[in-house]
């Protein structure tokens, strides 16, 4: 299994910011695209994950414990920036630390 299936630092500590087109209908979305409901406008360019930049963060997408057991309620269609992180990134063992999680 995955670590991030049980992990979910990143969707609990990061801002998830991206470009309108990949919403539900835009013209880059995959798989249906982000549901507008679950995102709040930054800019005319810029839409946000909603809940990522609450204190403290959690995605709307996110369901399950941090750590335990997650899962993404769009994960089919998550914005680009989810698609693009990995376990590589530096930005995952910053969100791990911050959830109180050991590096991988």
């Amino acid at each position: 299994m995955s670590v991030c299936r049980t992990c979910g630092a990143c969707c609990a500590s990061l801002r998830v910011d991206f470009h309108p087109a990949e919403l539900a209908g835009g013209a880059f979305a995959w798989g249906g695209g982000v549901p507008p409901a679950m995102t709040v406008p930054v800019t005319p360019a810029i839409v946000r994950l909603a809940g990522t930049d609450a204190s403290p963060p959690r995605c709307v997408a996110l369901a399950g414990e941090v750590g335990i057991a997650v899962s993404c309620t769009i994960y089919a269609e998550r914005p680009s920036p989810c698609r693009e992180f990995d376990t590589e990134h530096a930005a995952c063992k910053q969100a791990r630390r911050r959830c109180g999680l050991s590096p991988l």
